[in-house]
């Protein structure tokens, strides 16, 4: 185990006592993908039961946390959990792929996750993320650095999304964000090549170069690709 893991859950332990079920890691470290400088460590942390005071005490042990480049964890009841993962379907779904337990007992595994309502979170995750990517294009465009970075960082969201398409198709996801854009454009048939370019910008960490030019190219074939998506999700009965 990373040792600011063991650090930081001997702090929740100290913090919630039995109250502490379960601490879950999550995301691109847990799937295998993760980029040092880029990715986060998603944390989940399980308690029997959360109140204000639950949460007060458990400022200074997630401060630290934070102090050292890490997100706060998200908390949830043990008993929220088989709750929300009707509301967040593609989240949930994603955590059960790729979850590693860093203490306590699985609160994952065996979650009863519905897809009734998957098809219509993602097409509004995808729209949205799309308008706001279109919003954030406006101010980078007159430069190749910041248009390489909305790219590389929105790739990232985006490919979470992509899970759910395959889903909606009845096409088993792969646990990595790269492995997971590349079945999803071969299953769709549509262009993977911005795409592929994209990763290969953020896992080099920015080591090939591109001018304004072929910067704004690169976007306008994404964000034709990203509407493909949009329209197959669109038509899944």
């Amino acid at each position: 185990m990373i040792h600011h893991f063991r650090d930081f859950i001997d702090d929740l332990r100290t913090t919630h006592g039995d109250n502490l079920v379960s601490v879950i890691l999550y995301g691109s470290a847990a799937a295998g993908d993760f980029v040092p400088n880029r990715s986060d460590y998603n944390i989940l942390v399980a308690l029997n039961k959360i109140g204000p005071e639950d949460l007060r005490l458990a400022h200074a042990s997630v401060r630290e946390w934070a102090r050292i480049g890490n997100p706060i964890p998200v908390y949830f009841t043990v008993s929220e959990l088989q709750n929300a993962a009707d509301v967040f379907p593609i989240e949930f779904h994603q955590m059960t792929v790729a979850h590693k337990v860093l203490y306590g007992r699985d609160v994952i595994e065996g979650l009863n996750i519905s897809n009734e309502f998957l098809r219509h979170q993602a097409e509004y995750e995808l729209r949205s993320k799309l308008i706001q990517l279109r919003r954030q294009y406006i101010p980078a465009s007159a430069s190749s650095e910041k248009l390489m970075k909305l790219m590389a960082e929105s790739l990232a969201s985006f490919s979470a999304l992509f899970r759910a398409v395959l889903i909606l198709h009845g096409v088993e996801p792969p646990a990595t964000k790269h492995e997971i854009v590349a079945l999803t454009s071969k299953h769709l048939k549509i262009s993977g090549a911005p795409f592929e370019k994209i990763f290969n910008i953020r896992e080099n960490n920015f080591i090939e170069k591109l001018d304004e030019a072929e910067a704004n190219a690169l976007f306008g074939h994404y964000m034709d690709e990203i509407e493909r998506v949009i329209d197959a999700v669109n038509k899944v009965e």
